[in-house]
């Protein structure tokens, strides 16, 4: 009976740490949208082609909202596949997922600030976002180290090959954004455009993962 209560007691309290997650997820991409206010024209003064050149100033913004809310989306998906394996829970997986949710967080303000100034071609508010994507990469590292960890019995399912996988993936897009801050310095055009190929790369790379593990099983066989 306490065997019962305690396994009782541990799923509560996963459960309660995935809806947690899930709501600030949730609350992020709400946020995010809030930034896209509309444009206000006086009415003597409206025209299409006002309204128009309005929308056009948006841009920016627009496009830091399809790149953040594609970001938080790939986060929020990880996390599920994540929490799709524990089956325990740690005092140190409880800080690093709200660790990883602060990072989550501040993606509203981070987008905001990133699209304001990122046509006026100053770097802070780049090094700012970028910062913003490699702490979300390197506490989903953490996480992923910390739940495959055999040593640690918070898993059931996980790999040792299927969490080097996602150890990898959690890195490769901070990675990538280090890159693209570095080419913003030489092309800030060419580098604002080239977050819009991450999920192709990380498509590709799981596409690889596949494969390779279809070879490794008919090896085996």
């Amino acid at each position: 009976m306490s065997q019962l209560h305690s396994e009782l007691k541990k799923e509560f309290q996963l459960e309660r740490m995935i809806l947690f997650s899930d709501a600030v997820f949730a609350i992020a991409i709400t946020l995010l949208v809030i930034e896209l206010k509309v444009p206000e024209i006086e009415r003597a003064e409206l025209t299409e082609g006002k309204l128009l050149m309005a929308l056009a100033h948006m841009i920016p913004k627009f496009f830091g909202f399809i790149i953040s809310f594609m970001f938080i989306g790939i986060y929020w998906t990880v996390h599920h596949r994540l929490f799709g394996f524990v089956v325990n829970y740690t005092p140190k997986l409880l800080r690093l997922n709200l660790l990883f949710l602060f990072a989550v967080a501040l993606m509203p303000f981070s987008t905001a600030f990133y699209s304001e100034y990122v046509m006026k071609h100053v770097l802070t508010p780049v090094i700012f976002y970028t910062g913003n994507i490699i702490m979300l990469g390197l506490f989903n590292l953490f996480m992923w180290r910390h739940v495959g960890n055999p040593k640690n019995k918070l898993s059931e399912g996980l790999s040792q090959a299927d969490s080097s996988y996602f150890s990898f993936r959690a890195i490769l897009v901070p990675a990538m954004f280090t890159l693209f801050a570095f080419i913003y310095l030489i092309n800030p055009y060419i580098s604002s455009a080239l977050p819009m190929f991450v999920p192709l790369v990380m498509r590709l790379v799981k596409k690889r993962h596949e494969k390779k593990n279809k070879i490794s099983v008919t090896e085996k066989t």
